[in-house]
């Protein structure tokens, strides 16, 4: 066994003692998944940490009959989150948890319903019963404003819950999962190198980030080696992806403190992007090039392209904080100290505007690249906006880098892949929002009965309503877009 990448079977004081030694060591936490073993439950824990790439998965088991698991919520924000969601698919609860409130499942969902489960069947009548015991601020002058969950516009559902005093949010408590699809149930059975499809639609703006996730889980699986040239071929399409994205964001700052000349110019910078997106896949959204064993392109962008585009954008970001009006408005908005963002677990952009390190190209890489990190500690608006000014110079950069150096055919596909073998393995990316982590478990037939996935938005929500402590209600939209975390891909 790589002796970088552990697995260990514990029993639940033990887990609690190991998780703790890991944490201090640096690692953190980056996925939890239960099971549904038919006879038995069984939770897999992954910490990650890097450089070099670490990867120790931890490993309980617990009885069908008495599903109860002891909290790690004292020794990790996250790990009590996906308990929560643990409660809610699986029925398994967890002991000691400070606030074991349903986190996936709405108040109509079943109180004894557990989706995940073998045994599930199903989905029963749901129940007219609505709500959510959303935390009351009381005092003087203290009022709340409901939020949501539908929106102005094409924004997915969400619900946000503001306790004020004049206009300063004392409060936020978001409410999400209102596009709970069962993406992870969908997974169960496909065929493990034919799931692409599905990958590609967990978040719609992460296509390619996701389905190499799943791609090199499902490699790392079944013991499917590539070409260096293959993992390349596929970093340039997620820094594709990075581009169009971080360009649209740029914009849509802009224009939400009124500056729309910067967006106009922003989207026509988009759609550059995506029309060369369809040039090199034939898809505007880089749907259908990447999946397990291999890779597909139908041509190289033009570096020069590249490098023209990028400095049009600069120009933009330019002339956007030039404008007093937008500084101000950026300048010490919705602050995310270090801190918070390293008790939360922030990742991607989120992450590097509040000065934490993160980026699994340098952590966990699958080849050897020049990647620039970005990062600035002041937290607020305006750290979150110039960051993706930087990413995007950097992503530019980076992607002409790999087009000019690259040699051999843009298309690969291993046509050997390993088939009637079984195992687990983890995909990690760096996506255009942060760390994508994916999952899998494969039977002996190559089926999948097991996709944990787990987006960057999964991390970054909790952020949010901490960066609006003290803030005013009508900068909610700006702070909500200088986040801009996926409502998809949180609630799978």
């Amino acid at each position: 066994m790589n002796p970088d990448r552990l697995r260990h079977r514990l029993s639940q004081t033990e887990l609690a003692d190991r998780t703790q030694e890991l944490l201090a060591l640096g690692f953190r936490l980056g996925l939890v998944a239960a099971h549904d073993d038919a006879d038995q439950l069984r939770i897999v824990y992954l910490f990650l940490a890097g450089y070099p790439d670490r990867r120790v998965e931890l490993e309980c088991v617990i009885p069908r009959g008495a599903p109860t698991l002891h909290s790690l919520a004292h020794l990790s924000f996250p790990a009590g989150r996906f308990e929560r969601e643990m409660a809610d698919l699986y029925g398994i609860q967890p002991v000691g948890h400070p606030k074991p409130r349903r986190l996936v499942r709405h108040a109509h969902w079943p109180e004894d319903w557990h989706p995940m489960r073998t045994d599930a069947g199903p989905p029963p009548e749901f129940t007219s019963r609505a709500g959510f015991p959303f935390v009351t601020v009381e005092g003087p002058g203290v009022y709340e404003i409901p939020v949501g969950p539908v929106h102005a516009g094409l924004i997915e559902p969400g619900h946000f819950r503001f306790s004020v005093a004049g206009e300063t949010v004392l409060r936020l408590k978001a409410r999400l999962w209102f596009v709970h699809r069962g993406i992870e149930k969908l997974f169960h059975g496909r065929p493990a190198t034919a799931a692409g499809d599905l990958a590609e639609r967990i978040s719609g703006d992460t296509s390619a980030a996701h389905t190499l996730a799943y791609s090199r889980a499902v490699e790392d699986a079944l013991g499917i080696p590539l070409p260096d040239e293959v993992h390349r071929l596929r970093a340039l399409l997620v820094e594709l992806e990075r581009l169009y994205n971080h360009a649209t964001d740029l914009g849509a700052l802009a224009n939400d403190v009124g500056f729309g000349l910067a967006n106009a110019h922003a989207q026509r910078i988009r759609e550059q992007l995506l029309r060369l997106n369809a040039a090199v896949t034939g898809h505007r959204l880089l749907r259908g090039a990447i999946h397990p064993a291999g890779v597909t392109l139908r041509t190289l962008p033009d570096p020069h392209v590249l490098r023209s585009i990028a400095a049009d954008l600069a120009e933009v970001a330019q002339l956007t904080v030039a404008n007093t009006m937008v500084y101000e408005r950026f300048a010490g908005t919705s602050v995310l100290r270090s801190g918070d963002a390293r008790a939360v677990g922030c990742l991607g952009f989120v992450a590097h505007a509040s000065g934490v390190r993160s980026d699994a190209r340098v952590e966990h890489p699958t080849t050897a690249l020049p990647v620039t990190e970005i990062g600035v500690p002041d937290g607020d608006v305006l750290a979150r906006y110039m960051v993706r000014r930087d990413e995007f110079a950097a992503s530019a950069e980076l992607a002409a880098y790999i087009i000019e150096s690259h040699t051999g055919p843009i298309a690969y596909a291993d046509t050997t892949p390993s088939m009637n073998a079984s195992g687990s393995g983890v995909g990690i990316v760096e996506g255009w929002r942060g760390t994508i982590v994916h999952r899998v478990e494969i039977d002996a037939a190559s089926r999948i009965t097991r996709a944990k996935i787990v987006d960057p938005s999964w991390f970054n929500w909790p952020a949010l309503p901490i960066a609006m402590a003290d803030t005013i209600v009508p900068d909610f939209p700006l702070t909500n877009k200088s986040f801009n975390q996926s409502y998809a891909g949180n609630d799978l």
